[in-house]
C-alpha cells in the first residue's frame, strides 16, 4: 500500500496500442525525479525534514516537487513560468508551496533567463535553501531505475526496443535509456529518439521559430547540464501543428488523453515503427491533457490527419524546417 498519493501519482501505466507501440503514460512523470531526489538527499544528510528547497518550472515540475515535499515535510518554493495556470497555482497554494510566477512573456529564452537570475536572488537572501537543479544534476536520474526494471520486465526483454521521449532536462529519455542499456554482459539493444520543439538550444534548434509552440518541458532556450547527447540515436523537431494533430489522434484512435508533447512523441513513435518493422517502440506521455483542453483539444477540427504528416530527412542543423524534421544524430557528444 503507498504511504503518500506521491507515491501512486509516479507510477505508470503501460499501454499496449497495437503489436509494436506501447505507451509509458503518466499521471505526473516528474514526480518520479523529484521523490527519487529529494529521498537520496535526505538519505546523505544533504537536507533536512523542515528545509526549503527551491528550483524553477514551467508546470510540471513544480506540482512534482510540491507533492514531495508534502511527503517529507520540507518546504518548497517555486520560481513558476507563466506557463503556470490557475489549477496548478490552486493546488501549490494549498500544498502549502510558495509560488512566484513571472509575468507573461513571448520570448521563452527571456522568460527562462529571468527564472534563473531570481532563483540566484532568493538563494543570495537565504544561502540555507537547497536548489534542486533539475536542469543540470544527475540527482533526478535516480526515480527511473525502477521504471526502467518494469519495462524490461513487461517487453520481455530490451532488445529490440526503441524509447521515444521529449528531451527536456535529459532525466527522463536520458535515464531511462542508460538504466535499460547496462545490466547485462553484452549492453542491450535500446535506440534513444528524442523529440524536441523547434527554437530549442539543447540540439542547435534555436535558428528556427515556432511561434506557436512553448514546450519548455521538453526543450530549452538555455544550455542544460543533465543532458548525455551521447545517449540519443535519432532526433524529431515537431511543431506545434503536428503536435496538436499528434495529441487528437491519439485521443481519437486509442482514447490516450495527454498533453502537447506526448501528441509529438507519438508522431514520432509511430514514424519509428514504420521506419524498423521489427522493433518494439514506447513513447512516454509525462501528463496528462487537462491543461491543454482550451489549447489544444479544443482546435481538435483543425487538426491534420496524421497519415498527410511525415518528417523531412535532414543530415544537417541547417536545413530543420517546420513542421516536422528527423535526423539521426548518431549518439554523438555534442
Amino acid at each position: 500500500m503507498d504511504q503518500h498519493i506521491a507515491e501512486s501519482i509516479g507510477r505508470p501505466d503501460l499501454i499496449r496500442l497495437d503489436d509494436r507501440l506501447v505507451c509509458l503514460r503518466f499521471e505526473t512523470m516528474k514526480v518520479v525525479s523529484a521523490l527519487a531526489a529529494v529521498r537520496h538527499l535526505l538519505d546523505t544528510g544533504v537536507v533536512r525534514r523542515g528545509d526549503t528547497l527551491l528550483d524553477s518550472s514551467s508546470g510540471i515540475y513544480a506540482y512534482a516537487l510540491a507533492l514531495t515535499c508534502h511527503r517529507y515535510g520540507l518546504h518548497c518554493h517555486i520560481v513558476g513560468s507563466a506557463t503556470v495556470d490557475h489549477t496548478l497555482r490552486t493546488q501549490l497554494a494549498v500544498l502549502g508551496a510558495t509560488l512566484e510566477q513571472m509575468e507573461p512573456c513571448s520570448d521563452l529564452k527571456l522568460d527562462q533567463k529571468r527564472r534563473v537570475e531570481r532563483i540566484h536572488e532568493i538563494l543570495a537572501a537565504h544561502p540555507e535553501y537547497h536548489w534542486m537543479r533539475q536542469y543540470h544534476d544527475d540527482v533526478h536520474y535516480l526515480g527511473y531505475r525502477a521504471i526502467a526494471d518494469r519495462i524490461r520486465e513487461a517487453t520481455g526483454t530490451a532488445d529490440g526496443l526503441t524509447v521515444v521521449g521529449g528531451v527536456g532536462s535529459g532525466a527522463s529519455t536520458g535515464a531511462l535509456t542508460r538504466y535499460l542499456r547496462e545490466g547485462t554482459d553484452v549492453p542491450a539493444d535500446v535506440e534513444l529518439v528524442g523529440v524536441q520543439p523547434y527554437g530549442s538550444v539543447t540540439f542547435g534548434s534555436e535558428h528556427v521559430t515556432d511561434t506557436e509552440m512553448i514546450i519548455a518541458g521538453i526543450g530549452s532556450s538555455i544550455p542544460f547540464g543533465n543532458v548525455s547527447h551521447e545517449l540519443y540515436d535519432t532526433l524529431h523537431w515537431v511543431s506545434f501543428e503536428a503536435a496538436l494533430a499528434g495529441s487528437v489522434d491519439l485521443l481519437r484512435r486509442h482514447a490516450v488523453f495527454a498533453g502537447l508533447s506526448t501528441g509529438a512523441g507519438y508522431l514520432a513513435a509511430r514514424h519509428e515503427r514504420e521506419r524498423s518493422p521489427h522493433r518494439t517502440v514506447l513513447f512516454i506521455a509525462p501528463d496528462t491533457g487537462h491543461r491543454y483542453v482550451d489549447t489544444v483539444y479544443a482546435r481538435h477540427r483543425e487538426a491534420a490527419p496524421i497519415a498527410t504528416l511525415a518528417p523531412r530527412e535532414v543530415t544537417d542543423r541547417s536545413e530543420l524546417a517546420l513542421p516536422w524534421a528527423r535526423m539521426r544524430w548518431n549518439r554523438a557528444p555534442v
